[in-house]
Parts: structure tokens; sequence; C-alpha cells
């Protein structure tokens, strides 16, 4: 019995630990992870992490902050139809890794 309540307690004690060293969302990354997104869209990746990324970011940001990653997100999915697509698929395993968590994966054409 006292076995078990020191484990629970050295769990509970780990796991809020880990959560908070999570470093806070700030509104670079959230920019950053909205051009991740027009990326994914534009090449035909699996954008699924950070759609979820983005859900749970947008809810302490600004209707600004909002406004303006849709307009990363629009211009990085412009930017997809020109000749481009090497560089933003470069770019999409690259620095958007952070943003996806697991899924992350290219579309198979």
């Amino acid at each position: 019995m006292n076995i078990t309540a020191v484990t629970l307690a050295a769990l509970t004690l780990a796991s809020t630990a880990s959560f908070a060293n999570a470093a806070p969302v700030t509104d670079v990354d959230y920019l950053r992870a909205s051009r991740c997104r027009g990326i994914a869209a534009s090449i035909g990746a699996d954008s699924a992490g950070i759609d979820a990324y983005l859900k749970s970011a947008s809810n302490s940001r600004t209707p600004l902050i909002v406004e303006r990653g849709s307009e990363e997100f629009a211009k990085a999915k412009r930017q997809g139809r020109g000749e481009g697509k090497a560089r933003l698929a470069s770019e999409f395993t690259g620095a958007c890794a952070a943003y996806m968590g697991s899924s992350g994966a290219l579309a198979s054409s």
C-alpha cells in the first residue's frame, strides 16, 4: 500500500514537472504554424498535427494575430502554385516539423 502511494506521488510530480516545462506558444510560433499549414495545403501534405497545434494555440490569441495567421496561410498556399514547390516541401519537412506532432507525412499522389 505504501509503495503504491509513493509511486503515484512520484508519477504525479513527474507529469506536473513536464507540464510546467512546456514553453508557451508565442504569437510568432502561431504565425509560423499558420504558414506551415498553408504549405501543407499547397503541397498535399497531412496537416492534422499542425491543425491540432493551431487549434490549441488559437485560444489565447488576439483577433489581430488570428487574422494575420489566416493571411500567412493564404500567402503560403499561393506560393505553392508557382515553381517553388520543392522549396516549400523542404521548408515543410524542416522548419515545420516542430508544429506537426506525430503526423507530418506527405500524402501519396
